[in-house]
């Protein structure tokens, strides 16, 4: 109870803004009797500082995963507009369309109606312009020749909980919406004061209906270029009103367009016709009219194919954006391509949006990098699929080999940190991406070169961290066996699918090896002779001693039980058993490293030194030994543990050891009987 009241004050003392150091050093040497107070006090800091720490750790966590979170929605917003831009444009480009098919009839009508209605226009755009003079506080924007299309107040909300923040009045033109702010919630108009609030390009925001929900109805999402803002209607039919006039005045250009440029185009000629009836005036427009025929004998679908491929790359609908454009080059190579005006217009905008394409799916492809392999490579088969249909191979190829090489990399590193195989991870890596590789570029042989230099790329780097981790210098012999034979075995799985990487393996570990080689040998001749030897049998204290050494040499492949006396005695010396059961661990890992033939001249030099400098040994001058057990134990190395020796090493690398045979036929026949023992010769004077 008294530790968290000393924390809570701790807590309180660091968050108070007028903290000093100096002085709360000062005052906790006071208060504190003696270094132990000084030591728990000390220890109560350290708590809070961890504390604090994990605190704001957490806190990170939370808003960047916040961060990530908004990051998203804003990305789904940006598609959502991106659609919405492309259905508008369609939906622009359709009533333009039938605004250029319509009859010269309906445009005398029209034009009457237009003259009709130019009056009663003008007069309510001067009085829309006179009210906003009079009533907007703060706007100075010129209104003459623009024409009023609606006004009327909404209700601006709260883009997160939908509340409501200020009444708005809206004035728009055809190429303004001016935006209010209602100073009172008088609703009279005589009586009503606004603040200006901002202006906006009708053309350059998006109106989205939101659909009713329980708390908000009437509603609409206006996307300006400052961002998205709520406005909800009083009543639905002002929510549909306001819909409809801000789609006008998007498209109010295009609706004059048409208007005022139709006297030149065909409908003209057909007004022509309509006034003579004799054959021969309807016959001789024929030649004229025959592009209009063939304009009509263009397919819908493809005159509309480049706005439909970027809408499905919008949608990320890949496979039918892929499909739409072979289906277009396919049309475009046959024999229709001369009845198309505009052939090479569509033609040439379905190349742009190809390319487009291209380049989404190799971005796509470029950002399915994953820490995990199988990850990466599921995410990387939609893009890659296509980009091989569209024949992109190379491209596809070495964008593939970037991102499996990140996700290797990055995988041998967390399994660095976790003390984990290495070399099993790597391989079976390397042989999952060959596999998907091969499978994916099947029909390309050419790419199988690309493959077979990233192979030999990501070989050099795993390589030079294995180097750089496990074999340094000073690593001992058994631990660089156990290393290269890990790193072996797998290697041959690559082997089953046409590629045999161990001979270049060998040879990036070769100069390494044969270094550490031989500092091991340096290391081990120096360990000979050190340890002082009294040239005696070994006693090992216990029949258990004497029972476990015998099982070990018999696990290692040589029986000494012939040497054995007594319950606890060794007719060898201790350095004798020492090195037999040294030699022969020795020689299995040499055989390890011996299955590389590059490695067998080092290995060989290395056992056979190493025997010679056992053998070697002699007692000192002084020493009173006897000769006939010194050459016992010389004659045991030789005719017992070297052949043993040799036959082990035969048995793992699947080599001979020529050096170990030479020095055994060698030591055979230099060997000869024991020393006799010295008697001494007694004399007398008797006779």
């Amino acid at each position: 109870m008294v530790s968290a009241l000393v924390y809570i004050s701790i807590m309180k003392e660091f968050d108070n803004p007028k903290f000093s150091v100096e002085k709360y050093t000062k005052d906790l040497t006071r208060e504190c009797v003696g270094g132990t107070d000084l030591q728990q006090r000390k220890k109560e800091i350290e708590a809070y500082n961890e504390t604090t720490a994990a605190t704001l750790k957490q806190t990170c966590k939370k808003n960047y995963m916040e961060f990530i979170q908004t990051a998203k929605e804003i990305s789904h917003l940006e598609s959502e507009m991106y659609q919405l831009s492309h259905i508008l444009i369609e939906q622009r480009n359709i009533l333009a369309t039938m605004t250029d098919g319509k009859t010269s009839s309906r445009l005398k009508q029209e034009s009457l109606e237009v003259e009709s209605s130019t009056a009663a226009e003008d007069v309510e755009n001067s009085h829309a312009t006179r009210a906003v003079k009079e009533m907007v506080q703060g706007f100075n924007g010129n209104l003459e020749g623009k024409t009023f299309l609606n006004e009327g107040a909404l209700i601006e909300l709260d883009t997160n909980d939908y509340r409501p923040i200020q009444r708005v009045f809206f004035f728009l033109f055809n190429d303004v919406l001016i935006v209010c702010k209602v100073k009172h919630d008088n609703m009279f108009m005589s009586d009503r004061r606004l603040d200006f609030l901002t202006e906006y390009d009708p053309k350059k925001i998006a109106v989205i209906n939101i659909k009713d929900l329980d708390g908000v109805k009437n509603a609409i999402n206006i996307i300006t270029p400052d961002g998205s803002k709520i406005y909800q209607s009083i009543t639905a039919a002002g929510k549909t009103e306001w819909i409809e006039k801000l789609e006008e005045a998007f498209r109010f250009d295009q609706q004059k367009k048409p208007k005022k440029g139709q006297a030149p185009q065909p409908p003209t000629r057909v007004k022509q016709q309509s006034k003579t009836s004799t054959p021969e005036k309807e016959t001789t427009p024929l030649s004229p009219g025959e592009p209009k025929s063939l304009e009509d004998e263009t397919p819908e679908w493809l005159s509309t194919a480049s706005e439909e491929i970027q809408t499905l790359v919008a949608q990320r609908h890949f496979e039918d954006a892929q499909e739409l454009i072979k289906r277009t080059q396919d049309f475009m190579r046959n024999e229709n391509r001369k009845k198309i005006p505009q052939a090479d217009a569509i033609e040439s905008k379905v190349k742009q949006q190809e390319l487009k394409l291209i380049n989404v799916l190799l971005k796509e492809l470029s950002n399915s990098h994953n820490r995990n392999l199988q990850i990466a490579l599921r995410a990387a088969k939609r893009p890659l699929k296509i980009l091989v249909e569209m024949g992109r191979y190379r491209q596809a190829s070495a964008n593939l080999l970037k991102v499996c090489a990140v996700s290797l990399r990055v995988a041998q590193r967390e399994a660095r940190r976790n003390n984990a195989d290495i070399s099993e991870l790597f391989f079976c890596d390397l042989t999952q991406v060959a596999c998907d590789f091969l499978t994916a570029f099947e029909q390309q042989p050419a790419c199988v070169s690309a493959l077979v230099v990233w192979c030999n790329a990501e070989l050099q780097y795993f390589a030079s961290q294995l180097i750089k981790h496990y074999l340094t210098k000073g690593t001992s012999l058994e631990t660089v066996a156990k290393c290269v034979e890990r790193v072996r075995k797998p290697s041959t799985k690559l082997t089953e699918i046409g590629l045999d990487i161990s001979y270049h393996l060998e040879g990036l570990l070769r100069t390494t090896l044969e270094s550490l080689i031989e500092e091991s040998k340096e290391r081990l001749l120096d360990s000979v002779g050190r340890t002082e030897e009294s040239w005696q049998p070994y006693n090992l204290q216990t029949k258990s001693n004497l029972k476990r050494l015998l099982l070990e040499l018999d696990v290692l492949g040589i029986d000494v039980r012939t040497q054995a006396t007594g319950d606890t005695w060794m007719n060898l010396t201790q350095s004798t058993v020492v090195f037999i059961r040294h030699f022969l661990q020795l020689t299995e890992h040499c055989g390890c490293l011996a299955k590389c033939e590059t490695l067998l001249q080092s290995l060989e030099l290395l056992l056979k030194e190493l025997f010679v400098a056992q053998h070697s040994l002699k007692p000192p001058s002084d020493m009173a030994v006897d000769p006939n057990f010194v050459m016992k134990n010389k004659i045991f190395l030789v005719d017992n543990l070297l052949p043993i020796a040799i036959e082990k090493f035969r048995q793992i690398s699947g080599r001979q050891c020529e050096g170990l045979r030479e020095l055994h036929t060698k030591m055979s026949r230099k060997q000869g009987a024991p020393v006799p023992r010295q008697r001494s010769v007694y004399t007398t004077d008797v006779f």
